[in-house]
């Protein structure tokens, strides 16, 4: 599974039974930031659903490499996220995957202003397409 980690959305993508290819599938909101019981208890029913047994989540990380305060953010999640599911969590760096999931998006035709509601769980599936493509070996 895939997760792309924001301030009110979460993006989730999920790959085949192969772990080929991975497939957007919905976008977790919450009213504040601070407000995840709700956001983990949503992963968690995925999580049973489809079988997963490791979750990818996107780690924010400046142009150059470093880190920031959203990345520390992220590793939090990531640490409470791996307690509460009880399977690891690997961070994959996102830099640009909102970029281009609106550059994939803006090609499928979508309006621009219903692009929102796609582009977090698009992310995702750039992120975990991502860790697969680097994991294949």
């Amino acid at each position: 599974m895939g997760l792309d980690y924001g301030s009110k959305t979460v993006g989730v993508a999920v790959t085949d039974g192969l772990g080929l290819t991975a497939v957007s599938l919905e976008i977790i909101r919450r009213e504040r930031e601070n407000q995840l019981r709700p956001t983990f208890r949503r992963i968690e029913e995925l999580v049973k659903e489809y079988d997963v047994h490791r979750i990818v989540l996107g780690l924010p990380l400046n142009m150059d490499g470093t880190e920031s305060g959203r990345s520390e953010l992220a590793r939090s999640f990531g640490r409470d996220l791996e307690k509460r599911m009880g399977i690891p969590v690997v961070m994959q760096d996102e830099r640009l995957t909102t970029v281009e999931a609106d550059e994939i998006i803006e090609l499928t035709g979508q309006h621009k202003k219903n692009r929102k509601d796609h582009i977090d769980s698009m992310a995702a599936a750039i992120i975990l397409t991502d860790y697969l493509n680097q994991n294949m070996e």
